[in-house]
């Protein structure tokens, strides 16, 4: 059973990298489309997020120059040539990175994941992550039922969420945590909860978003609640609310908990019914203004943190070898600590 959808060298010197080099002649039907839009269609292999790497990369180029950015408009009877680099080894490498471990045994491992780390290598973040990490730490025993890049990751926290997350240690305790969390606690033991800190005070002190979730429309590498979407529900609970300098309800902390997994789940909603993450800069729309209202060493506190304030605080599930209920807390990390005594403080 595949685990359910979803939320940086070793060596001194790198090695050479071998790359194919591939030419494309813009034709009449491409003309005035965006450039990453032709590559992709001449490209079908790759993915409109993979190509405008590549251009990123300078790997795309016209008459020998890279070009600047796949926006720009393609011209009838233009050529380019685009360096495809082989693909890197699949197998993660094990890394001697330090983990906040909560919890061990022989059939799974509970870690405190800080904010800035990546769960498993993907585009971008080939090393440096929770799997490198845990492949040292567990050895040959790590599960490889989710995939040669995440063993035994059975769910995931985005890179700058912070927080609770299990992994199985074996096939397994694999299988029995993956089906607790394709089932997300609708009829079994699975809790999950998240505190975050969002714009603005709900009216009503709790709720539930249902709405569905599906890849934005343009801008590819967010999310966004559409129409024909996989369906989302999220129920929040306001714990405290935080006033401006005049008093006003500025900031509030929520507890979020989640009935399905979808990837940036508890940020697009909250920012759905207009109470968005602090910090969030993907899916906050007003930040700058919003931060303008708080007292000053609150504002201080929320340029240090650099992040959407999110922390996976409480996580309980059902032992896969035992059948006993095992439940794990997180309390803040210190920057959402520092930032939520500013709050509190008023300044």
């Amino acid at each position: 059973m595949p685990a359910p959808e979803l939320n940086e060298e070793m060596d001194d010197v790198a090695p050479e990298v071998v790359a194919t080099r591939v030419d494309i002649t813009v034709g009449p039907e491409d003309e005035g489309l965006r450039l990453d839009r032709v590559l992709a269609r001449h490209l079908p292999e790759f993915s409109r997020t993979r190509l405008q790497a590549l251009i990123a990369e300078g790997r795309v180029q016209r008459a020998g120059q890279p070009i600047a950015g796949g926006s720009a408009k393609a011209v009838a009877g233009e050529s380019y040539s685009v360096e495809v680099p082989e693909p890197e080894d699949a197998t993660p490498a094990a890394q001697d990175i330090a983990l906040n471990i909560v919890y061990e045994d022989d059939h799974l491992i509970v870690v405190d994941k800080p904010a800035g780390m990546v769960v498993h290598p993907a585009p971008g973040s080939p090393d440096g992550t929770l799997v490198n990490a845990l492949l040292f730490h567990c050895g040959a025993s790590l599960s490889g039922i989710g995939g040669v890049r995440r063993p035994g990751i059975v769910h995931r926290l985005d890179k700058d969420t912070s927080g609770l997350i299990v992994v199985a240690k074996n096939d397994r305790a694999h299988k029995r945590l993956a089906a607790q969390f394709a089932d997300h606690g609708r009829t079994g033991p699975l809790e999950r909860a998240y505190l975050a800190f969002i714009w603005g005070a709900p009216d009503l002190p709790s709720g539930t978003v249902d709405a569905p979730l599906a890849r934005h429309p343009v801008a590819r590498e967010r999310i966004a609640v559409r129409t024909g979407g996989r369906f989302a529900i999220t129920h929040w609970q306001r714990l405290a609310t935080y006033a401006d300098t005049l008093g006003r309800p500025i900031a509030s902390l929520v507890e979020c908990q989640l009935e399905t997994g979808r990837t940036h789940q508890i940020r697009v909603h909250m920012a759905h019914i207009g109470h968005p993450l602090l910090g969030d800069t993907v899916y906050g729309v007003g930040q700058r203004t919003r931060a303008s209202r708080l007292p000053d060493t609150t504002r201080q506190a929320l340029d240090g943190l650099g992040r959407q304030a999110l922390h996976a605080a409480r996580l309980g599930f059902e032992h896969p070898a035992t059948g006993d209920f095992m439940a794990f807390e997180s309390p803040l990390p210190a920057d959402l600590a520092r930032l939520q005594e500013t709050l509190a403080a008023g300044g």
